[in-house]
């Protein structure tokens, strides 16, 4: 009997000092040691949204997520955020990082820390399959009724050209699901959004059509607060770790059905 209780005894000290030494380790790196907070707007399918429970996190960032948390011996914890006030909760520490398909972008850079790219992207423009639009790149897109995610990377790209002489009318919603509705229902004649939001939406059943794609690629990275540099080599620590044996590609893969990660980490 004593020898039962010995080892388990032994598993049990083992198991504290591997607990012990994950608090250790994520302190002052995270706002509760052991555990990971990752902020996201889940509503960006397929790479952040709920279930058809209503409850249950899905998509690529939430996979990667618990990947990343798994890898720093930490517990994820995903929180619901609104997109325009997703930065300002992440320097007010309200989650330890962003991962929520964020665009790498100068200003960001220069008001936040962030990981090495994770996945590729361009913009898309969507149109009604069968469509009397004539249309086939944003810049076409004069008086016509564009819409878009607010505040994402094709609002600014919208922006841009407005700046440029292109007069269209803009029609920005919270969510970007709020966009496909709206061109479903016939109450905007474009979308334009992520690429891999729109792969989403393009199947047999969607009467949805991408009708361009971006020239100029972007990519995804996970957004931490500024000078969090502890965490934020924590986590590409366990990023390069996650490309090297294969689990962002078969997230990757499960997801999209295609490698779409490999790009970006060539840009590393």
């Amino acid at each position: 009997m004593k020898k039962p209780a010995l080892a388990f005894l032994a598993i049990l000290m083992a198991a504290c000092i591997f607990y012990t030494g994950c608090q250790k380790r994520s302190e002052g790196m995270t706002i509760t040691p052991g555990i990971l907070s990752i902020g996201m707007e889940i509503g960006y399918p397929p790479m952040e949204y709920y279930g058809p429970d209503g409850k249950t996190k899905m998509g690529f960032d939430v996979e990667m997520g618990i990947a990343i948390a798994n890898r720093l011996g930490m517990t994820p914890e995903f929180i619901d955020q609104d997109w325009d006030g997703i930065f300002a909760a992440v320097e007010t520490r309200r989650f330890d990082a962003i991962m929520s398909s964020v665009t790498v972008t100068p200003e960001r850079l220069d008001a936040h820390n962030f990981s090495k790219p994770y996945i590729a992207n361009t913009l898309a423009m969507v149109l009604l399959k069968g469509s009397p639009i004539t249309a086939r790149s944003p810049q076409e897109c004069s008086g016509l009724d564009v819409s878009y995610q607010l505040q994402t990377t094709a609002d600014f790209y919208m922006q841009e050209l407005e700046k440029e002489g292109l007069k269209y009318n803009a029609r920005g919603y919270e969510k970007v699901m709020n966009c496909f509705d709206e061109l479903r229902l016939g109450r905007v004649d474009v979308i334009v959004t992520d690429l891999l939001v729109a792969y989403d939406y393009i199947s047999p059943t969607n009467p949805f059509e991408i009708v361009w794609e971006s020239s100029e690629p972007e990519v995804f990275g996970i957004c931490i607060k500024k000078g969090n540099d502890a965490l934020t080599d924590a986590i590409n620590g366990a990023l390069e770790e996650l490309f090297a044996d294969g689990t962002m590609f078969r997230i990757s893969n499960d997801i999209f059905g295609m490698d779409l990660v490999t790009t970006a980490r060539e840009n590393w």
